[in-house]
């Protein structure tokens, strides 16, 4: 699997966060890849032709994914009993395997992914 062309992570480099911002930086938490996690059920997901849109109906925040290759993770946490197993089939090298754990994080801390 190549890198992607825009690196998923927080901010404007691939992975960016829309919406109901507040100016203080959230709780910077450590994410659990031996947790299961899936989608939250108060979170719709609508691709797009640049990754995809997430809203929050609880919160109102709006997420943009601009990285398919983690539309595609978000999308498959619900079908692997924890989130490594997600990236492994995802093809998620070790190189790579930062990027997406800190986009993981992200999504875990706005409450758009949540532990089952």
């Amino acid at each position: 699997m190549s890198t992607p062309t825009s690196a998923p992570v927080a901010g404007d480099r691939g992975f960016a966060v829309a919406g109901n911002r507040r100016d203080t930086p959230a709780t910077v938490s450590t994410f659990d890849l031996d947790a299961a996690w899936e989608l939250n059920p108060k979170v719709a997901l609508r691709p797009e032709p640049f990754g995809a849109l997430l809203y929050h109906f609880g919160t109102r925040k709006l997420s943009f994914l601009k990285n398919l290759t983690v539309v595609g993770i978000v999308r498959s946490l619900a079908e692997h009993a924890d989130a490594e197993a997600a990236l492994a089939v995802a093809g998620i090298e070790a190189a790579e395997r930062a990027l997406y754990v800190q986009a993981l994080t992200a999504l875990a801390d706005s409450g758009m992914i949540v532990r089952r």
